[in-house]
């Protein structure tokens, strides 16, 4: 019989089978779902097609364990249709711990250890082509960019928990006996080393016969028995496969030896260097793609009898992050209850729901452990990595922060490293915090402890990007903070912002730094809620808001402000100084977004209730009124704006004295409106006194308000007449390069470069919870 004919005669049979049953294609499919082995309605589809794939062995055993019949001649005529035919050992049918058909001469097929069941709806991916090429030497599909010099002998697929490495593993060891590559599979379950010798031991009792009766000893003999040897007639091809390897030291004189007959694969969440090496290559198992992540929903719906939207389904897999494990459970969570996509998603948004809470009662596909769960054993283990005890707060501080990239300079900050030393664990199995300031955490600490969560796939590392450097699942980040307490929830969320307060630069020159800082700081406000509006406002949300407009994302900062005003007042009441400070800034990014009529009219409702709640005398009143002079201004009445600012800088000599910072911005910005007012000349003049005294109180010529004066002057001179002494300033200000000679100094904004008009950057006190000057009039 040809293999043709072979495969052809197998469908009849299966078909008469299935007829004389009276149950159609689509219910033989549902069936299988009932057994041990279980296949989806397309793999049926598949197998009654006359120009379909050769099925596996798993889909021949399934369709007849659901028609109740004898799989063994079925099998028969699938290995002639393979071209693999080979006698079946006599015996019951095979079963899931016990299936083998091709070998080599003189061998046979047998499993030792249950390999896992298929998945419901498992996703076939771009990892499994990828792995199969490394294992059998067929490419050099290596994603770590390290080529190997031959055919790998050894696989490590790791990645954080969730992400489907053993099922990956199982399909490729089920792929490996059907097709009859392998003789022997060897299955593992790696949690630990007692575990692993039982179960090496356990493969020398059935595959060697040897009766050694010290496990230790027949875990080695089993071992050496799979070393090649060159008086060996018949070679035997092996495949073993340690998965969920917790501890890569456990496996310190029992790897798998180096063998052209053998391959060995390992699954872990551990990127340890120790599980490199000669032969041996990691993979990296990432998330599915979102059209994988909405197909695995969509099939395992209908398994359980629901169809839902697939845009409601798009929006699912997005806010489960794509992730296996994730969606697998939210299946199962949605057919046990009966909830709605929709329903489910704005639970699982409730910062109040904890993810344990959205486990089915029964977890699916033999699952042993719930989504919150999967990741607590790696959270442990990090932290009993060196630098003992402070992977676990860290974690903690990034589960607050964005899950798109956190800059590396936040997560080693002053404030990061002043939590770390007083929250970090003591000594193994010992949880209680030290006290404050007991120790200090280096900044190479700090460094460290990110490479102990690396290590267990709890974030992902990309140095070469600093700004984005470390990433964490959005699943992981929620799961960490469900165990937190109220009041530790609010001691980290004011400690993470601390810590971006600490990195953000006064310049913000690197603009994918400052957007990565508005984008953690972002997340932030939406993790901590109202822990950043207690006991006050967290200075954050206003220098986020800033640089937004800083950036010339003037409606964006007009439209965070407006937020941030009406948050303050439900927080902290309509007189609190946090609120009257984010109405300050609100009305300074209306006008500047166009709205300088709103923008009046707000500043003077600002001007008024700070005068009553402050008094005239206070910085925030005079401040006030210096806005409202420049809107003033803005609006076209330039000699109105100069006669203000005439009176404020007058009330900022008797307040706060001759050399303050405040007063002399109340001297720029009189000096930019006269100039504006038409004159130029007394404009120059008074920039000329001006910048002598900046250098004098600074003494920084590299300061950004000395360069701000410096270009103000030049800019007037030339609007004085002096065109030659304008080109002699601009020139030592900003040389051929087109930069300028001072780094601290930024790029001129839109609102700048007019004539007499100053680069307002004032400057920010470097301390947590201090209120920071922004660009021009906004504060915070």
């Amino acid at each position: 019989m040809t293999p043709e004919d072979a495969m052809a005669e197998l469908r009849r049979q299966v078909d008469r089978a299935r007829a004389a049953a009276g149950v159609s294609k689509t219910a033989l499919a549902d069936r299988t779902r009932l057994g041990q082995v279980r296949i989806s309605r397309t793999t049926v589809q598949q197998f009654f097609r006359t120009d379909g794939p050769i099925p596996s062995m798993d889909t021949v055993t399934a369709l007849a364990d659901a028609l109740k019949l004898d799989a063994r001649p079925w099998l028969d005529l699938r290995d002639l249709a393979a071209g693999t035919q080979a006698k079946t050992p006599p015996g019951p049918a095979p079963s899931r711990s016990r299936v083998g058909n091709a070998r080599s001469a003189g061998s046979e097929l047998r499993l030792v250890g249950p390999i896992p069941p298929p998945a419901l709806a498992f996703q076939h991916r771009g990892e499994a082509i990828r792995l199969r090429t490394v294992l059998e030497g067929g490419g050099t599909a290596v994603l770590e960019g390290r080529p190997t010099a031959g055919p790998a002998t050894g696989g490590v697929l790791f990645g954080m928990g969730g992400v489907g490495k053993s099922q990956l593993a199982a399909d490729y060891a089920r792929t490996t006996l059907a097709e009859g590559t392998v003789d022997i599979v060897v299955w593992l379950t790696a949690t630990d080393r007692s575990a692993i010798v039982d179960q090496f031991a356990q493969a020398a009792r059935e595959l060697c016969s040897l009766g050694v009766e010290d496990p230790e000893g027949a875990a080695r003999a089993f071992l050496a028995w799979l070393t090649p040897r060159r008086s060996t007639a018949v070679a035997v091809r092996w495949l073993v496969v340690l998965d969920n390897l917790t501890h890569p030291e456990d496996l310190r004189g029992l790897w798998p030896p180096d063998s052209p007959h053998g391959r060995t694969l390992i699954t872990t969440r551990r990127q340890d260097a120790a599980l490199t090496g000669s032969g041996r290559t990691r993979l990296e198992i990432g998330v599915f793609t979102p059209a994988q992540a909405v197909a695995h929903l969509v099939d395992a719906l209908a398994a359980y009898g629901r169809t839902e939207p697939i845009d409601e389904l798009a929006k699912l897999a997005a806010d489960m992050g794509y992730l296996p494990l994730a969606l697998s459970q939210a299946a199962a969570y949605l057919a046990d209850t009966g909830e709605s996509v929709s329903v489910y998603r704005q639970t699982l948004a409730d910062r109040a729901t904890a993810l344990r809470d959205l486990a089915p009662d029964v977890l699916p596909d033999q699952q042993p452990h719930a989504l919150a769960a999967a990741w607590a054993l790696s959270i442990d283990h990090a932290d009993s990595l060196r630098p003992v005890g402070l992977a676990r707060p860290l974690l903690h501080l990034i589960a607050h922060l964005g899950p798109n990239g956190i800059p590396h300079s936040v997560l080693t900050s002053t404030p990061t490293r002043i939590y770390l030393a007083s929250h970090r664990t003591r000594a193994a199995g010992q949880d209680s915090p030290a006290e404050p300031g007991a120790d200090q955490v280096s900044a190479a600490e700090a460094d460290r402890a990110l490479s102990a969560l690396r290590r267990l796939s709890l974030i992902t590392r990309t140095p070469d990007a600093p700004a984005t450097a470390v990433r964490a699942h959005q699943l992981v980040q929620h799961a960490v903070r469900d165990t937190l307490t109220p009041d530790q929830h609010r001691e980290t969320a004011r400690t993470a912002a601390d810590a971006l307060v600490a990195a953000w630069p006064d310049v913000e020159r690197d603009t994918k730094l400052a957007q990565a800082l508005r984008s953690n700081a972002i997340a932030l406000a939406e993790h901590a809620k109202g822990a950043l509006y207690e006991p006050a406002a967290h200075p954050v949300l206003n220098l986020s808001g800033n640089s937004l407009g800083v950036a010339g994302q003037f409606r964006a900062a007009r439209d965070h402000f407006r937020r941030l005003t009406e948050l303050a007042i439900a927080h902290l009441g309509d007189d609190h100084p946090d609120t009257l400070m984010a109405r300050h800034n609100l009305a300074f990014w209306q006008g500047a977004a166009g709205d300088i009529a709103g923008a009046v009219a707000a500043c003077t409702d600002l001007l008024a209730d700070t005068a009553r709640l402050l008094g005239e005398d206070h910085p925030d009143t005079m401040r006030a009124r210096a806005a409202l002079a420049d809107l003033q201004g803005s609006a076209g009445d330039a000699a109105g704006a100069e006669a203000v600012f005439t009176g404020v800088l007058a009330d900022r000599r008797r307040v706060l004295g001759e050399d303050h910072p405040d007063t002399l911005s109340a001297r720029n910005n009189l000096a930019m409106w006269r100039g504006l007012a038409g004159d130029a000349a007394g404009a120059a003049a008074d920039f000329t006194d001006l910048l002598a005294d900046w250098r004098r109180v600074l003494n920084d010529d590299d300061d950004t308000r000395v360069l701000a004066t410096r270009h103000n002057l030049a800019n007037c001179q030339g609007r004085a007449g002096d065109a030659a002494g304008a080109v002699t300033a601009f020139t030592r200000l900003y040389p051929p390069s087109g930069r300028p000679h001072a780094e601290a100094w930024s790029r001129p904004s839109r609102r700048s470069r007019d004539a007499c008009r100053p680069r307002h950057l004032a400057g920010r006190s470097r301390e947590p919870g201090r209120r920071r000057r922004g660009l021009r009039r906004p504060i915070g």
